[in-house]
């Protein structure tokens, strides 16, 4: 194992042995590593401690310290409750709570600062509802060492976060079927989900899946490097988020862990080049799994594509090895799918010239320069009086800018390719508390349409729509969707806080060919007042609701909201002759060839600049910040260089007005394996895949 103290003495390639199959399917190779890839190996971890990995002895023992501390609390917090029921002083005195870890902690992949992932085991008439979000809860805000206290009781998986002395907690709670919980409890045993709930069962799979992996991998110390060395790849290529539609981290240790099954004697760098070999080849939706999917008469769904139409919708179905077995990743939508796949050949790519001596581990984790790769951007602002009120605002609408994505993809037929960027960034030049998040807009690559304009207001609107349901709304809380080009993007998105100056064209042409099919649109957006200078009317917001609501940072005018006719008035488009510029030969850099063409818009309600700039009304549905104007959503409009058709994304015009995302059928290999009267075939799955991608005789 890799300290931060200092490096593991130098590997010995192992004798290529193996005991026992791990996975559903013989392994690909069973080669152990030569010379050069043992030494690929170190280099590596030298690597990746002195990209600064691996926290130091201090914080591991902190850490274990305050899940200690953690530990005597709940012990302490269910004792007085079975007090305050009356059971009898032995109930007292036996009563019990227990503390585990899984994620990244207990998988041994954590990092300095990282969160640890916990979760409390109760007995039964300890709930969850009241005496684990209020009693507990208020128990731990008296605490000096508790900060930033934030219940999220309504989570798909129930989570109370802090920090406690520094270190970030995220707390399940699960209420088992037992009067007194043991301190040897087995948190693999299945009968555990006797008389539970859905969100008990997923609080305690966190946990059971953990450890189900640690089972399943053939060599636990290289299925760990391998991890930590692909988790801060995502980081920096930007596809790490669960919640923004990527993977978080139980999806790239069941995707590490699969590799690791098929080559159970390869080194840690072997591992990471068979990694990208086999994902860039991997024909999705085929699922990957670490082992058979269970059934058991307790009766909880299990991911069956055949039974369950809804997990016929899955694009990346990675599936949890413990009962009841899940796709991990139903995030993943279409646009995000694509996004990764790119990433996986980039990653692929490198290898390949790291395995022939033409390049280092560092070119690998080169951070991908997102603000570079797109001439078209959605931005969504997020402000809150303070720093508080942001944390819980944010967290809300973090947690839906996915269906953003979905609506998009919807409404346009899927012809607007959106990637959301899981990075956040702030405007500290703001008085009110601030975060933006950005997506990356262009046309379908490889489409040949004429001018076809792509309306997102509707889709705008409705997402904005979804996020006024907030139950826990404060006076300050707004959100904007603005679309800016790449030369409006603000100067706090860049690392010194300016933008980087324009490559050449053989520059960005390299750029383009390493990372092909990430070019965005090619064309131009100006924002006009119509009004010779003058200040703009305001507009109402749509949320009734919050008419009232005035903070010092967040001004609303109180004057009527403009009439549809009035809108459809101050939108007019006129397209960019692209043509003109393409016929030429000239290309701005970083454009692809195929690039999309955004519309000019001139807009009676839009300032000089979208983002933060000069003073100007709030579009309708948003509010402006004194002294500053944030994009209006009724300016993402977009049009490709191709045939003229209009679509529209109206709240009303929806064109799939149920809402959902269109169910993918079954490809033929979900055809030949999972058949009608049988159950899922793992172990047939796995062959044809491999079978496909042609990697039998991969090395």
């Amino acid at each position: 194992m890799v300290s931060s103290e200092g490096l593991s003495a130098p590997l010995s390639p192992p004798q290529a042995v193996v005991a026992k199959q791990y996975g559903v399917t013989k392994p690909i190779s069973t080669a152990g590593p030569t010379e050069a890839d043992v030494q690929r190996t170190v280099e590596l971890e030298k690597f990746l401690v002195e990209a600064g990995l691996y926290e130091s002895k201090e914080e591991a023992t902190k850490r274990e310290e305050v899940l200690r501390r953690i530990g005597q609390i709940v012990k302490d917090w269910v004792k007085q409750l079975t007090r305050l029921r009356g059971y009898t002083d032995q109930m007292v005195e036996d009563a019990n709570a227990l503390i585990f870890t899984f994620g990244s902690y207990r998988l041994g992949v954590h990092g300095p600062g990282a969160d640890i992932d916990t979760l409390c085991v109760g007995p039964s008439y300890v709930n969850r509802d009241e005496d684990f979000f209020f009693i507990l809860h208020n128990k731990l805000a008296e605490m000096e060492e508790v900060t930033e206290l934030q219940p999220v009781p309504d989570a798909h998986v129930p989570v109370m976060k802090f920090k406690f002395d520094g270190i970030s907690i995220d707390l399940l709670y699960a209420s088992v079927s037992l009067l007194v919980v043991p301190e040897d409890l087995d948190i693999s045993d299945v009968s555990l989900l006797y008389n539970i709930d859905e969100p008990t069962v997923r609080s305690l799979n966190g946990c059971r899946v953990a450890d189900q992996i640690l089972k399943l991998v053939p060599n636990v110390e290289h299925f760990c490097t391998t991890l930590r060395c692909l988790k801060f790849w995502a980081k920096r290529r930007g596809v790490y988020s669960n919640v923004t539609g990527f993977l978080g981290g139980v999806n790239w240790a069941l995707l590490v862990a699969r590799v690791c099954q098929l080559y159970p004697n390869a080194v840690p760098s072997m591992l990471v080049s068979r990694f990208f070999r086999v994902y860039t080849q991997w024909r999705w939706p085929n699922p990957v799994m670490l082992c058979a999917i269970e059934e058991d008469e307790l009766g909880f769904n299990v991911w069956d594509p055949r039974r369950n139409p809804r997990d016929r919708t899955h694009h990346m179905p990675i599936i949890t090895p413990a009962y009841p077995c899940m796709n991990s990743s139903y995030n993943v939508s279409k646009s995000t799918l694509r996004v990764m796949m790119e990433q996986f050949q980039h990653g692929n790519k490198f290898c390949e010239e790291i395995e022939l001596n033409k390049a280092r581990w560092c070119a690998l984790f080169e951070s991908y320069l997102f603000f570079e790769s797109y001439k078209n951007y959605l931005q969504v602002d997020i402000v809150a009086v303070d720093a508080d009120d942001l944390r819980a605002w944010k967290g809300w609408v973090e947690s839906r800018l996915r269906q953003l994505t979905l609506m998009i993809e919807r409404d346009t037929l899927e012809m607007l390719q959106c990637h959301p960027y899981p990075h956040e960034y702030v405007d500290t030049t703001k008085q009110c508390a601030h975060s933006a998040f950005f997506m990356g807009l262009q046309r379908k690559q490889g489409e040949k349409v004429q001018g076809q304009q792509f309306d997102i207001r509707g889709t705008v609107d409705e997402f904005k729509q979804s996020i006024d349901m907030y139950n826990f709304w404060k006076p300050g809380m707004e959100i904007y969707v603005s679309h800016v080009r790449r030369r409006q993007l603000p100067s706090y998105v860049f690392p010194d806080g300016c933008k980087r100056p324009r490559p050449s064209r053989a520059v960005a042409q390299q750029h383009d060919g390493e990372l092909s099919g990430t070019g965005s649109g090619e064309g131009h957006l100006k924002r006009k007042n119509n009004f010779g200078g003058g200040t703009p009317e305001k507009r109402q917001s749509i949320s009734h609701r919050r008419q009232d609501s005035i903070s010092p940072e967040i001004i609303t005018d109180k004057s009527g909201s403009a009439s549809p006719e009035t809108l459809d008035k101050c939108f007019s488009m006129e397209v960019a002759e692209s043509n003109k510029r393409n016929l030429s030969g000239e290309k701005e850099p970083g454009d692809a060839s195929n690039c999309s063409v955004i519309t000019n818009v001139t807009s009676m309600s839009s300032c000089e600049d979208t983002g933060f700039g000069s003073v100007a009304a709030s579009s309708e549905g948003n509010r402006s910040v004194e002294g500053s104007s944030i994009g209006s959503n009724t300016a993402s409009l977009c049009e490709a260089d191709s045939e003229s058709v209009s679509v529209s994304g109206g709240v009303n015009g929806n064109l799939l007005q149920n809402g959902s995302q269109e169910g993918l059928e079954l490809n033929a290999s979900f055809g030949m394996i999972l058949h009608t009267s049988e159950g899922v075939q793992p172990e047939g799955v796995q062959k044809a895949v491999i079978s496909r991608l042609g990697l039998t005789s991969m090395a």
